[in-house]
């Protein structure tokens, strides 16, 4: 049952305050959880589509379209032609951390917690993201770029192509196995239904102004307010 914590927070399937300590792992989604855009957006308003684009991002958060992957690759096909410089516009110009992200980050690590990044958008942003936080581990999709500009495609990594939602549970399983901590020893934050799967593998699943379907599903669901206000819940 729903339990609402304090104005704008709400708990379900546990009794609250938690420990903070008990976790060594705590892992973000980007675009819309840690920072206040999704990227793939902006991007296309340079390219004057910005409205086709976010309303398939809109429709894949909110699980309206399933395959995540597919999603994807149209609306990065429709950036072909995109100069790189506009990455950089955006990066500079329109991209912030959300609330509270320095904050819960930066307590999570003085208190010996990993943090991992793990994103349906581009390494162009998040391993800026990284920098700016000190976040430990990561893990996005490239960008193709030819002679300056985009050419409408994703990058084949060795691990594969699309960090979808399947992507992010193995990438959160892999690290808390790397680190020998049980899975429930993780936290995961995030705000689409491209996070689910890792969020439900946590011991503490976590939605920041997130769609219904994920907040009905989450833990916690932080609906006002920055991402510090999870140590209401996980004391130090």
């Amino acid at each position: 049952m729903q339990q609402e914590f304090a104005p704008g927070l709400v708990i379900q399937g546990f009794t609250a305050p938690l420990k903070l300590q008990d976790f060594k792992l705590i892992a973000f989604d980007m675009d819309s959880t840690l920072i206040n855009i999704e990227c793939i957006d902006e991007i296309a308003d340079a390219a004057g589509r910005k409205a086709e684009v976010a309303a398939i991002t809109e429709a894949a958060m909110r699980g309206e379209i399933t395959d995540f992957k597919d999603s994807l690759r149209r609306r990065v096909a429709l950036l072909k032609g995109v100069p790189e410089a506009a990455l950089h516009e955006v990066f500079e110009q329109r991209l912030r951390l959300n609330p509270g992200a320095k904050t819960l980050v930066d307590t999570c690590k003085a208190n010996g917690i990993k943090v991992l990044l793990v994103s349906g958008g581009f390494t162009f942003f998040a391993d800026r993201v990284c920098e700016m936080l000190n976040i430990d581990y990561a893990r996005s999709n490239v960008l193709a770029i030819d002679n300056g500009h985009l050419t409408g495609d994703v990058v084949t990594q060795d691990w594969g192509d699309i960090c979808d939602g399947a992507e992010k549970r193995k990438m959160l399983l892999h690290i808390c196995t790397l680190m020998g901590i049980s899975p429930k020893q993780a936290i995961a934050m995030g705000d689409g239904a491209n996070d689910l799967l890792m969020m439900g593998e946590s011991g503490l699943s976590v939605a920041y102004q997130a769609k219904p379907k994920v907040r009905e599903q989450a833990m916690v669901a932080i609906n006002e307010g920055g991402l510090d206000r999870l140590l209401e819940v996980a004391k130090v």
